[in-house]
């Protein structure tokens, strides 16, 4: 157990990928005792109810140092701080900038009782939409370039496809990065089987989940938005089936020696 928070206080959570049947009740405890709801506008939106004390302080998604530099000035001065994420906030999120700003900071704000909630992250829901295309050695690589350069993106794609990893992209496409995801599956096509499985899965954990199954020959990066993961099979990744339904896809724990996938 915990010990008990009895001054300011801030922990950082994940509201899960979806519905609020995602958000676990750890996260769902945070939120009812938080003075203030610290995050990205449209994630706070998802909260439902507020306590007349409560207050929410909403910003832009690409401020999240100045965000978490908020979060922590206001539990340096005793208030609650819950600060949002969606998915896990350890993953592509929040956690980590808050980190950055407390080493960069104010020397004091490393007293402060600061802790991290873990969430569903988008690649869960994601794998449990199709099956358990996550079942052996995987990674998770953002296609964003707005924190990290395009060329360590492309160097990690390539060093993940040459140790034959299943590869979950996050932030695959914008209206301002319409073009990586293409080009992301151009560098992955001279590294892997055409025939690799690729899944993409849109609004994962929703009613409006939907999938699209192809191979890294025929995928395309027209079928990808904000809200879609795609999930990219490794040679062991195969499919099972259904004569009625989407095939389930999975990876094998044990690796098949000699046996390829789809």
């Amino acid at each position: 157990m915990s010990a008990p928070r009895d001054k300011g206080w801030l922990t950082v959570i994940g509201l899960g990928p979806g519905g609020p049947h995602l958000t676990t009740p750890a996260v769902m405890n945070v939120i009812s005792e938080a003075t203030d709801l610290v995050g990205y506008g449209p994630y706070l939106d998802r909260i439902e109810g507020q306590e007349p004390s409560q207050r929410r302080h909403a910003s832009d998604n690409r401020v999240e140092v100045e965000r978490a530099g908020e979060a922590l000035r206001l539990a340096a001065e005793g208030r609650r701080v819950a600060v949002v994420s969606g998915g896990d906030p350890g993953v592509f999120a929040m956690a980590a900038a808050v980190f950055e700003a407390i080493e960069a900071g104010d020397p004091a704000w490393r007293n402060i009782d600061v802790r991290v909630e873990p969430g569903v992250t988008a690649m869960l829901a994601a794998a449990a939409e199709v099956g358990a295309p996550l079942g052996g050695d995987f990674c998770a690589i953002s296609l964003s370039d707005n924190l990290k350069s395009w060329a360590t993106i492309t160097r990690r794609l390539a060093a993940a496809a040459q140790a034959d990893f299943v590869i979950a992209l996050y932030n695959p496409a914008s209206r301002a990065r319409p073009h990586q995801l293409g080009e992301a599956f151009e560098l992955l096509r001279g590294l892997k089987s055409g025939d690799d499985l690729v899944m993409f899965v849109r609004a994962a954990g929703t009613k409006e989940a939907r999938v699209k199954l192809t191979t890294l020959a025929e995928a395309d990066a027209a079928d990808a938005d904000m809200r879609t993961v795609v999930i990219i099979g490794s040679s062991q990744t195969r499919t099972i089936d259904r004569p009625d339904a989407q095939p389930w896809v999975y990876t094998p724990r044990r690796e098949m020696v000699g046996e390829g996938g789809a």
